[in-house]
């Protein structure tokens, strides 16, 4: 009988926030289509690492399971992924897991990722509708606002963006959004919430733009409390990474 073959995991593993971190590693029985994800859940219900030591389950956050939510972000190989489409085919082995510390880190693989959720507040990156819009009353977008709309409209709150990102490593946020401005995830639904396009989305980036934290960074010219209204345009001629860069400064 052909002996089974197996996937190796190293896994960085920490038992509380303020805990030291260790790592653990794991054999978990190879099949095709194997995911992180189902890697973990066999480790879960056998925590036996490859010295024979048993160890509570390894720790880690997962829900959609199909790369629509976000929860299972962590780093895979050196790299922010999400774990549910990372394929052990396609990932050198042994595998090395370990949680995004851009983040506060729970317990093991399990981060806080509240920062990004408490900046989305912070700028209101929605639009208020009250009630339905008509089809025949829908405001029309130019190609390039739908494109650009679209490629933003991507973003899962995932955190792969910030884990990756030096400048935001530096920063280590806190928990409640503090020490970072805005992050890049939230600054970019501003970017499609504003379009110019889009229902109140005038009037909306003209209130933002009152908004000190969010002001600063920006010309001379367009830090007046009193800003004008005719000078939307200006934001509609520019590019998103220039639209942005006064909202993560």
């Amino acid at each position: 009988m052909a002996e089974q073959k197996t996937v190796r995991f190293i896994i960085e593993r920490q038992d509380g926030p303020d805990a030291k971190p260790y790592t653990q590693e794991f054999d978990v029985p190879y099949r095709p289509g194997l995911n992180v994800v189902a890697a973990l859940m066999e480790i879960q219900k056998n925590p036996v690492t490859t010295d024979g030591k048993k160890v509570a389950p390894v720790v880690w956050e997962c829900n959609c399971l199909e790369k629509v939510c976000g929860a299972c972000m962590m780093v895979i190989n050196g790299k922010a992924r999400q774990a549910c489409c990372s394929l052990v085919d396609k990932l050198d082995q042994p595998i090395h897991l370990a949680p995004a510390r851009t983040f506060p880190v729970i317990r093991d693989l399990l981060i806080d990722r509240s920062v990004m959720f408490e900046s989305l507040k912070r700028i209101q990156g929605w639009v208020e509708v009250d009630g339905t819009w008509e089809v025949k009353d829908a405001p029309i977008q130019n190609p390039y606002t739908a494109q650009t709309a679209y490629e933003i409209s991507h973003c899962m709150t995932c955190g792969c963006c910030l884990e990756a990102c030096p400048n935001v490593r530096l920063h280590r946020p806190g928990s409640d959004g503090s020490g970072l401005p805005v992050q890049p995830a939230s600054a970019g639904q501003v970017r499609r919430a504003e379009a110019p396009e889009c229902p109140d989305g005038e009037g909306r980036h003209h209130e933002l733009r009152q908004q000190p934290e969010l002001r600063r960074g920006l010309p001379e010219e367009d830090q007046a409390d009193d800003l004008p209204r005719s000078a939307e345009p200006r934001r509609q001629q520019a590019g998103v990474e220039e639209y942005l860069q006064p909202l993560i400064a």
